[in-house]
């Protein structure tokens, strides 16, 4: 029997998932989003893609959540994206009711998922998740680490010119411009990036990562959706295949890194069983800083959130 993914959000992040999800045939792909002809017209679109292809995925979409029922993953992505001169955190309001409100509608239905949150603010609206869901930490991540490194290994490999697959590293925080690249732990082939960039590049290169979305939201006027949804897949096809794969994922902290109960990107492994172990890394004094610092980010949201919090938490006992 195929696995169930449902994409929440039939927008370019969602479609982009969506299709992704069905050229790897990870399991067949529900999409849902409050315009009915569009979530439908896109998997329609998307169904009609697999002869081509030569992949047997199924997929569907509408409003209604009842097909939805008994997925094994769902993958948030409704939401307001962010326009130039929004920064991530501006979206929490505007999107904390999406969050919540569909979330509500889909757990009801599938009440033994995995949820992989990708909306903005990331971090922010894991928490959400979490409360809307009441589900273990293992069973509520984001999606953040995974892009923010690929940003990173992406302007490596255009700056020396060598391929992307051969560049290892590291970004952990909070999905904002306070992410921490981890240079320390950043390699090509094997050589420490140090021994092949001067500090000044190796800088601007970091700096270009932290604010690799903003850089896109500036030209195209809205988000980036290609990398986002490639990154949520891989988060996807980890856990359905039960890979144990190492990634950076948003997870809630409790007592890792010196952080306490915050969604925070660290190095995870991803398995059947969603989040199954956090990995707590040695950090330099610097580095420890510098993530707590970015954790400190995620803190005010949340804070901010707590009495909408709150009363989730009362509503469900």
């Amino acid at each position: 029997m195929r696995k169930k993914i449902t994409v929440i959000g039939s927008g370019n992040v969602g479609a982009s998932c969506a299709i992704q999800l069905v050229q790897k045939e990870l399991g067949d792909v529900v999409v849902v989003d409050i315009r009915e002809g569009w979530a439908a017209g896109t998997t329609l679109d998307m169904f009609q893609f697999t002869p081509v292809a030569g992949v047997d995925a199924k997929s569907a979409g509408g409003s209604n959540y009842e097909a939805t029922a008994g997925s094994d993953i769902v993958v948030l992505t409704a939401g307001f994206p962010r326009k130039p001169g929004m920064s991530r955190d501006d979206l929490v309001w505007a999107n904390y009711d999406i969050v919540k409100g569909t979330l509500e509608q889909a757990l009801k239905l599938s009440p033994d998922c995995i949820l992989i949150v990708v909306t903005n603010p990331l971090d922010a609206m894991c928490h959400v998740a979490y409360e809307v869901s009441g589900f273990p930490r293992n069973r509520v991540m984001g999606m953040a680490g995974i892009l923010d490194t690929a940003r990173f290994r992406a302007f490596i490999g255009d700056k020396l010119g060598v391929s992307v697959e051969d560049i290892q590293t590291l970004v952990l925080g909070g999905h904002g411009d306070a992410m921490v690249p981890l240079v320390r732990y950043t390699s090509v082939g094997g050589i420490p990036l140090a021994d092949l960039l001067d500090a000044d590049t190796i800088a601007a290169l970091v700096k270009r990562t932290a604010v690799g979305g903003g850089e896109i939201v500036k030209l195209m006027g809205t988000s980036a959706f290609y990398a986002p949804a490639a990154a949520a897949v891989q988060m996807v096809e980890a856990i359905l295949k039960d890979k144990k794969r190492v990634l950076p994922c948003s997870a809630l902290l409790q007592g890792e890194y010196g952080i306490e109960g915050l969604f925070v990107g660290v190095p995870v492994k991803l398995g059947a069983g969603g989040v199954e172990k956090i990995f707590e890394l040695k950090l330099t004094e610097e580095e420890s800083a510098a993530l707590k610092k970015s954790a400190a980010g995620v803190k005010e949201l949340v804070e901010l959130m707590e009495p909408k919090l709150a009363e989730i938490r009362a509503a469900r006992g």
